[in-house]
């Protein structure tokens, strides 16, 4: 690469403290992920607020910040994918259309992680904020919910409530680890590919205008 080339900044700085946050932030909340351990529930009102903070900033952000630049349609996604087998393929300054989905279904896994984990705080006693404030998410309608009332009134509520978020929890859990395993292979593949730092990238904000 020529040495003269001349970089941009295509990650602001808000984005990247929100990127390494919600590293950190998952990453302590993995590592304290004990029953009733208060750093391991701040760790995930981190996150929440974390993920508030990037949709807002997905609507009013800087340029390659904004969800309308980097989620594309399905065929856009299918066009990228195939140029990755071409001799050239198409590189994009902010996320590529596939890397975007990607985002997408983080920040939403993140949520329904964050959510099951409070709503779970809540039914075994937890005294943190929010807590016992979330809305409740009706999933079953009212017709069945009058068909089931009697095997609901076998069990304690609690009890029930609680096995349900416990189990909530724990599968948005894995398909999050699932999720970062595929953005870290793509990370890879596209440093491979492309002949770039993503990891530096993200880290300083800038990148080589031209390859």
């Amino acid at each position: 690469m020529n040495i003269y080339q001349k970089n941009l900044e295509v990650w602001d700085i808000l984005i990247r403290i929100f990127h390494w946050s919600l590293v950190a932030s998952f990453i302590i909340a993995y590592l304290t992920s004990t029953e009733k351990n208060e750093i391991h529930n701040y760790a995930g009102y981190t996150v929440l607020g974390l993920i508030i903070f990037r949709v807002v900033w997905g609507f009013w952000g800087s340029r390659h910040a904004r969800f309308s630049n980097f989620v594309t349609s399905f065929s856009t996604v299918v066009r990228f994918v195939k140029s990755l087998f071409s001799k050239k393929p198409k590189r994009y300054m902010g996320h590529n259309p596939l890397g975007g989905w990607m985002v997408i279904a983080m920040l939403i896994t993140l949520f329904m992680l964050c959510y099951s984990g409070i709503k779970l705080n809540a039914l075994q006693g937890g005294g943190e904020p929010l807590a016992l404030q979330m809305p409740s998410i009706d999933l079953i309608s009212s017709a069945y919910a009058k068909e089931d009332i009697e095997q609901f009134l076998i069990r304690e509520p609690d009890e029930v409530g609680e096995d349900y978020w416990k189990e909530m929890h724990a599968q948005y859990f894995y398909l999050m680890l699932i999720l970062i395993a595929l953005h870290l292979a793509e990370v890879l593949v596209s440093s491979l590919l492309y002949k770039e730092n993503f990891v530096k990238e993200m880290w300083t904000g800038k990148k080589a205008k031209d390859k």
